[in-house]
């Protein structure tokens, strides 16, 4: 026992001399947290706040304020009437309908499906032979399956030809494009590319119903539903006789555009392909700036009647645009009939009544 006692040992009281229960004092003076004595003052410091400006407003009146002498400015003088030769023409109202109505709802919604499903096709480069053919009036006809009636080569680059009265509508093609976009683009030769055949109307006869009999010469980008005419679906556009009206892409009822064609008459139809007038600018997209200057010109017995260009400014509402015509596409002589037609077309140049430069 005392031997255990020995190993705990004994806790004295003190250490060192000194208790070790030592007793602590305050610190002196007030604790951090209290306020100074009542009878200190604080001043705040010198000079405005830092958020205050010093800054007082500018001399003078506001702008918009005027001096008692000060004249208002003087009114717009409604009288003078501005020059408008410089601004574009406005846009050639069209028509619902056609007055001839010689075509049914239902071959038109065909039409639109078979474009869908058919979209037009590149153009490619010719042969040399193919493409000095054209240019010298070598043409030939196609005759579609909807055409009723006579078609007769009589020449180089000449064509006779007739319809049976009451016949469908049925658009004749040429089996070569007039225009190839390959090796006639301007854009890569560097001059200007003009197309042209004359048709001669040799009679009317009976047409269709209460319709009448008529024709229509236009070009047409391939493919084309060869049942409608010319100027009625995409990549396409035609004068058509019955009416004198211009049809560009347009389902509808055409524009104004000239008289109708009578019998005995020869009219053509051309197309001037050229650099645009402000060629693209760098940093400039497609849609932006035409892909060159697109001019079409109508001839009636040898005389130029009129004319527009492609991208003349479009109605927004009815105007399906100049798809597959601005020169980016090989472009296809088009021929349309319907009720019954004796005519002639040719294509050489030396047979023109009109010799276009």
């Amino acid at each position: 026992m005392g031997f255990f006692k020995s190993l705990r040992g004994s806790h004295p009281e003190t250490v060192g001399g000194q208790s070790s229960h030592q007793e602590y004092a305050p610190p002196p003076g007030p604790p951090p947290s209290r306020q100074p004595p009542k009878n200190e003052q604080w001043a705040p410091p010198p000079g405005p706040p830092p958020e205050r400006s010093q800054t007082g407003p500018p001399p003078g009146p506001p702008p918009s304020h005027t001096q008692p002498g000060d004249e208002p400015p003087p009114y717009h003088d409604w009288t003078v009437i501005e020059d408008t030769a410089l601004l574009p023409p406005p846009p050639s109202l069209g028509h619902s309908t056609s007055p001839s109505g010689n075509a049914s709802l239902s071959e038109a919604d065909r039409a639109h499906e078979w474009c869908r499903v058919h979209p037009l096709i590149r153009p490619h480069h010719p042969t040399p032979m193919q493409h000095d053919s054209v240019k010298n009036g070598e043409v030939r006809l196609i005759k579609p399956r909807e055409y009723q009636g006579r078609l007769s080569m009589t020449g180089s680059g000449r064509w006779s030809g007739s319809t049976a009265p009451g016949g469908k509508d049925a658009c004749l093609l040429s089996s070569l494009p007039m225009y190839f976009a390959v090796p006639d683009s301007p854009l890569l030769t560097g001059m200007k590319k003009i197309i042209y055949f004359e048709v001669k109307i040799m009679s009317y006869g009976r047409g269709r119903g209460v319709d009448a009999s008529s024709l229509a010469l236009g070009y047409c980008a391939m493919p084309y539903p060869t049942w409608r005419m010319p100027g009625w679906e995409r990549g396409s556009l035609a004068v058509h006789g019955d009416d004198g009206r211009r049809y560009v892409n347009d389902t509808w009822g055409g524009k104004d555009f000239t008289t109708a064609i009578k019998a005995g008459e020869t009219v053509g139809l051309g197309m001037e392909f050229s650099i645009p007038d402000t060629p693209p600018s760098y940093g400039s997209s497609p849609a932006e700036t035409p892909k060159m200057k697109v001019d079409v010109f109508f001839t009636r017995n040898g005389a130029k009647e009129g004319g527009w260009n492609l991208h003349e400014e479009l109605d927004a509402e009815n105007d399906l645009g100049v798809d597959g015509l601005e020169g980016d596409f090989d472009l296809y002589a088009a021929i349309g009939l319907f009720g019954g037609v004796e005519y002639e077309a040719n294509f050489h140049s030396h047979l023109w009544l009109h010799q276009p430069t």
